[in-house]
């Protein structure tokens, strides 16, 4: 497969930016970290003015064509490419937004090591011709289904991070409950931390992280409750450790409920709609998916 070309940012200077120097262009226009800008200065073709090396220090004139690399150079992608389910919802030159497989592992872990969704990237890039490496923007638990994305190079990783629990990069999530939350509209605001003993289970604990989660009943059936939930932060196991503290669990969530394969083989949890800020355009973008086919079945 033919490599794909790699990923550059190009300004065209105007009169008003004349005899800025380049350093001044790459933060303030181009919204480069200074992080990124150390780490590219250094290459050959990092930045370039009218085709040429420059530098950072160096002072533009209008008409001028400054352009630099956000690709990453020298991709190390430790992750073994292996083929698998990557449902892929949205895809440019800059993220990747994936509708996650239920039963998939985001990154390699213990027992996981080369079937992740981590893996199939890897695959997928090789594949198309990406020389990338993955950069993770959040993650969703093994169990959960859903919408997640994914930067393509370090410069939009760091500017979706920063979006990270502010309006402009929503979550909304929904889940089946057992039971009935009261009431069926709220803000569980409750702090999360470990449970003792234990590498994996979580608890409110008044000693624990910030957590806060949104919630609102759509509809009961069958004992359960279809919640729509957005998360004001994002702990480990939040919504699934809140909805527990309310007394409705997940429906199969083997961890804080109670797990019955005959219902559904995971905790019932889906990231139903994303919406974000662009990292390089800056434009605002919304994905939406409908309820997985397990989790609609407990409510029929």
């Amino acid at each position: 497969m033919e490599q794909q070309p790699p990923r550059r940012l190009v300004l065209t200077v105007t009169p008003a930016q004349s005899g800025e120097k380049i350093d001044t262009l790459l933060r303030r226009e181009l919204h480069l970290s200074g992080t990124v800008i150390r780490r590219v200065k250094w290459l050959e073709n990092g930045i370039l003015l009218d085709g040429a090396r420059a530098i950072t220090g160096q002072r533009v004139a209008a008409g001028q064509e400054l352009s630099v690399l956000i690709s990453d150079p020298d991709p190390k992608c430790d992750m073994i490419p292996t083929p698998g389910p990557l449902d892929i919802v949205y895809e440019d030159a800059d993220i990747l937004v994936l509708n996650k497989a239920p039963g998939l592992s985001v990154h390699p872990g213990p027992g996981h090591f080369d079937d992740t969704l981590c893996n199939h990237i890897a695959w997928y890039y090789r594949r198309t011709g990406l020389l990338a490496d993955i950069h993770l923007v959040h993650r969703l638990d093994r169990g959960t289904s859903g919408l997640m994305v994914v930067a393509k190079h370090s410069h939009a990783q760091e500017r979706l991070k920063l979006q990270l629990h502010t309006p402009a990069f929503r979550r909304i999530y929904l889940a089946v409950c057992d039971g009935v939350p009261q009431p069926s509209e709220g803000l569980v605001d409750a702090p999360i931390g470990l449970v003792p003993g234990s590498l994996i289970a979580r608890q409110v604990a008044q000693a624990g992280q910030w957590a806060r989660t949104r919630y609102q009943v759509l509809r009961t059936a069958n004992g359960r409750s279809l919640v729509e939930l957005e998360l004001d932060s994002g702990r480990t196991h939040q919504i699934r450790v809140h909805m527990a503290h309310l007394g409705c669990p997940l429906t199969g969530d083997f961890l804080y409920g109670t797990e019955d394969q005959s219902l559904i083989t995971r905790p019932a949890l889906h990231s139903a709609q994303l919406f974000l800020t662009h990292p390089v355009t800056g434009e605002s973008l919304h994905w939406q998916l409908p309820l997985p086919v397990d989790m609609a079945a407990l409510l029929d």
